[in-house]
């Protein structure tokens, strides 16, 4: 089965490429991995100002803070040689930052870690406000998140402005649920390009997913081999998804290597965006042929896969309810 190269058009007009190389963990790792991604062809790249490992609940203080991957995505980009204006990059504002005069700034110092005067797509990472200042999650004495006041409507009418400026070519969301982002759409004047979320065959949010595409948001697959991701402590009592006897088949039928690869063709079919994490040099190169096309006898067995099984739940170290009436709360 050939490999395509797949895009899908956002609402701003602009083309995203479907296979994005994600980055989080690994940060040491990111510079070489990147390079690995951009010499394998990947035109789109995922970053972010902060990551944070949150195998949740666990206590506060056992919390992974790891600072974003922008300076290495940066690094990685300029040393390619390849056209910027070729590539599309995404990065976060994070939590701390979600204060209206904050926003910019924040902005600022990721476009000059990236080494870049624009984005093509500026996420806000969680629709949660923390403390302002320069701790990245400030706590207080008894290790319990410090959480800011600013309503996220306010923060994304900060974003507006950065996305007017042009230093953002297109603004989006990450982790938000519809009737967060109902509120969203109804109080400001820019629709989200982007929504990214945790979908993949075991936690598929049909529906959510359908209602933000009938808001001319498109959707960005986050963890998209699900418990692959060894963070997710919830995922490691049982077998990996991608060795789900299912994908395997249907990796078999169509030749490919491995059920990742179908895990990934699954995503691209229902017109998202799949943002699959490697440093492995082959497996890089494995997860971007995992742009082909799956027939419908494929994609009726994929849907059985259904479990609404979520991996990634931080509501309890973040102080915020996220998720509230999506599939996969508390399941």
């Amino acid at each position: 089965m050939a490999t395509q190269s797949t895009t899908f058009k956002l609402n701003t007009g602009a083309e995203i490429p479907a296979v994005g190389f994600g980055t989080w963990q690994d940060k040491d790792a990111q510079e070489d991995a990147v390079t690995e991604a951009l010499k394998a062809g990947y035109k789109h790249i995922d970053t972010a100002r902060m990551f944070v490992s949150l195998p949740s609940p666990i206590p506060f203080c056992l919390l992974s803070v790891k600072y974003g991957t922008e300076p290495a995505c940066g690094a990685a980009i300029k040393k390619s040689g390849i056209p910027r204006s070729t590539l599309f990059i995404t990065t976060k504002l994070w939590n701390n930052s979600h204060h209206p005069s904050d926003v910019e700034p924040a902005l600022d110092a990721s476009l000059k870690d990236l080494g870049m005067d624009y984005v093509d797509l500026y996420l806000m990472h969680w629709p949660v406000a923390f403390g302002r200042g320069d701790s990245m999650i400030p706590k207080d004495d008894k290790g319990k998140t410090i959480n800011g006041d600013t309503d996220y409507v306010d923060t994304w009418k900060a974003m507006e402005k950065v996305y007017k400026k042009g230093k953002a070519k297109a603004i989006g969301i990450s982790n938000f649920s519809r009737k967060e982002t109902e509120r969203l759409i109804k109080e400001t004047e820019v629709v989200p390009a982007a929504h990214q979320i945790e979908v993949h065959p075991y936690l598929q949010q049909n529906e959510a997913c359908e209602w933000f595409r009938s808001k001319g948001i498109h959707v960005q697959q986050y963890s998209p081999f699900g418990n692959q991701n060894e963070i997710y402590s919830k995922g490691q009592n049982m077998a990996k998804l991608i060795d789900d006897p299912t994908l395997v088949a249907i990796a078999k039928k169509h030749n490919k290597k491995n059920g990742a690869q179908v895990a990934l063709a699954w995503g691209i079919a229902q017109g998202h965006s799949v943002l699959p994490k490697s440093k492995t040099p082959s497996r890089i190169k494995d997860n971007l042929e995992g742009d082909f096309k799956l027939d419908e006898e494929d994609l009726e067995k994929l849907k059985g896969m259904d479990r609404k099984m979520r991996f990634n739940d931080p509501s309890g170290n973040f102080g915020f309810e996220f998720y509230v009436g999506e599939d996969g709360k508390g399941g």
